[in-house]
């Protein structure tokens, strides 16, 4: 990773608010010319800084109303079984995360979006836990999302 200057910085922390800026607004934003501001944008694309450029949708206006947690126990601890099982969740659109987890009863937590709880039952019984080495599934239900951010912080890179 190059070293990041405030320049870059203001770059990063722009296009996470608003990806869709115009080049010019950009620059304008961050105190630069178009083509330098152009040129900083691609090199942290480069860098592998900036991985890609997404829209986000309005969950519940896509009748997306049912988030939920889930912890997932595994049989055994073999680089095979969690690769198959790693394999199968990232065929399925419903499972926004997945993370290796440690400090739980659980070895994976996925971040499952449905639309509702008869989608999520089919979900569950349909493919999650049909999945060789699921042991154990537990699930929690979002009430109500208090914080939802895409912006990583980058306050500690000044």
């Amino acid at each position: 990773m190059s070293t990041l200057d405030r320049y870059d910085l203001k770059i990063l922390a722009e296009l996470q608010r608003d990806a869709r800026v115009s080049n010019q607004e950009l620059a304008e934003r961050i105190g630069l010319s178009p083509s330098p501001c152009s040129r900083r944008v691609k090199q942290l694309e480069d860098d592998g800084l900036i991985l890609r450029q997404v829209a986000l949708l309005d969950r519940k206006k896509l009748g997306l109303t049912l988030t939920a947690y889930v912890q997932i126990g595994m049989d055994r601890h073999t680089p095979e079984r969690f690769e198959n099982f790693e394999q199968a969740i990232r065929q399925w659109p419903e499972v926004l995360e997945c993370s290796l987890v440690t400090g739980m009863d659980a070895d994976y937590q996925l971040k499952v979006v449905v639309p509702d709880m008869e989608h999520y039952q089919q979900f569950l019984l349909g493919r999650l836990t049909r999945v060789e080495g699921v042991t154990s599934v537990r699930s929690s239900f979002v009430l109500n999302q208090v914080v939802s951010s895409t912006q990583l912080p980058l306050s500690h890179l000044r």
